[in-house]
């Protein structure tokens, strides 16, 4: 079993902040062990799983059922019955009421409209996502990769274990999940295009491509995307513009939120066949990129890659405050600051910038430049909030 303390605490700041708080993240990815680890710490506890009938029942009639709650109110499963915030807003408004929301949900808050509508200022969001290097540990950073950040899929007893969870997920995702979301897309369709964004994980989106591949409009393919990324299975990573005299790239790059689903879509079951397949680099890339933002502690819209036309690009840049990071992803033991990094360290102004690589060590490659060692990213590099 593993604690996550530092989502336990986060949650608990935001309960002692807000009326009520959104933990929203794919589902299997630890919300409900996480919000029971705060009911245990708190009195008295409501818990309703909307995907239990008798619970659902009960909330029938919302505002009957909830108004002479106190203490902390946990709702599971929360985009079954997305009517709730209208009256969420309603009890949150309640002045002197010692009582707290705590509402789970496997679909962003683009897909939970009335949330953002209607409890705006009232409500805070905390996406949980899966197992980091912190939580693991670098010893594990392998096993990590392979089988990604989900806690079954991470914690199975065998690698057999793993492979045969990821693939139940993905069925039970696009046959059941993505339908009770309201979302008529035949399950062997989206499953189809899944797969092929697995194939351009790491690339820059071409919506006029992906139509003449899928024989859809891009309208169409653009809307799937749109879909795994609200249902947290796929990243955008947007472009970063700025006016220098210089054409940039400003269509995002997708990425697949989870390696070990990255690695069932391609059909990687073992260490062997991920290590001799061509997307391994990629693969590698996505998962760095994670550790390096999870252990950095920013927020979504602080990251970025930037592109131009001439070729020379920047894998990641991160903007917080003053502070302009720049990282560069190499999957090889001899890391050497390339021309990209150091043209990109100069028309953005990074403040510093990494070469990060799977080696066991940190050190400068230039003044401005340091290469950084994968399981060194723990200690070597420092949240910036």
């Amino acid at each position: 079993m593993i604690t996550r303390l530092t989502y336990l605490n986060k949650i608990k700041d935001l309960l002692a902040q807000f009326p009520v708080v959104a933990l929203i993240g794919p589902r299997q990815i630890g919300k409900t062990t996480l919000a029971l680890a705060i009911a245990e710490q708190s009195t008295p506890v409501h818990f309703f799983d909307l995907e239990n009938p008798a619970h659902l029942a009960r909330l029938t009639d919302p505002l009957l059922a909830l108004e002479a709650l106190t203490g902390l109110v946990i709702i599971d499963e929360v985009q079954h019955h997305v009517d709730l915030f209208k009256v969420l807003r309603v009890l949150a408004d309640r002045p002197d009421v010692n009582c707290r929301f705590l509402v789970l949900g496997s679909a962003s808050p683009v897909l939970l409209k009335q949330s953002s509508e209607t409890l705006a200022g009232r409500i805070a969001y905390l996406e949980i996502q899966g197992f980091s290097l912190r939580e693991t540990g670098s010893n594990a950073l392998n096993q990590l990769w392979l089988r990604g950040a989900f806690p079954r899929s991470f914690l199975a007893p065998t690698e057999t274990g793993s492979v045969q969870w990821r693939q139940e997920f993905i069925r039970t995702f696009l046959e059941r999940d993505i339908p009770q979301l309201g979302i008529q897309i035949p399950a062997l369709t989206l499953r189809r295009f899944w797969m092929m964004l697995a194939h351009y994980h790491g690339q820059l989106w071409n919506a006029a491509e992906f139509g003449r591949a899928f024989g859809m409009s891009e309208k169409t393919v653009r809307h799937y995307l749109d879909i795994l990324t609200a249902t947290f299975v796929v990243k955008q990573l947007p472009p970063w513009w700025e006016n220098i005299s210089k054409r940039q790239v400003k269509a995002p790059k997708i990425y697949l939120n989870d390696s070990g689903l990255l690695h069932t879509l391609l059909g990687l079951d073992t260490q062997e066949a991920l290590e001799s397949h061509p997307k391994v680099g990629a693969s590698w890339e996505g998962f760095a990129m994670n550790a390096v933002l999870t252990q950095l502690n920013i927020q979504p819209e602080e990251a970025f890659f930037w592109r131009t036309h001439a070729g020379t690009e920047l894998d990641l840049l991160v903007l917080h405050g003053n502070q302009r990071l720049g990282f560069e992803f190499k999957r090889t033991l001899a890391p050497a600051p390339g021309q990209s990094l150091m043209r990109a360290g100069e028309d953005l102004a990074l403040s510093q910038a990494f070469v990060v690589y799977p080696g066991a060590e940190t050190y400068p490659l230039t003044r401005h430049i340091t290469a950084l060692g994968l399981p060194r990213v723990l200690e070597d590099l420092t949240p910036i909030s």
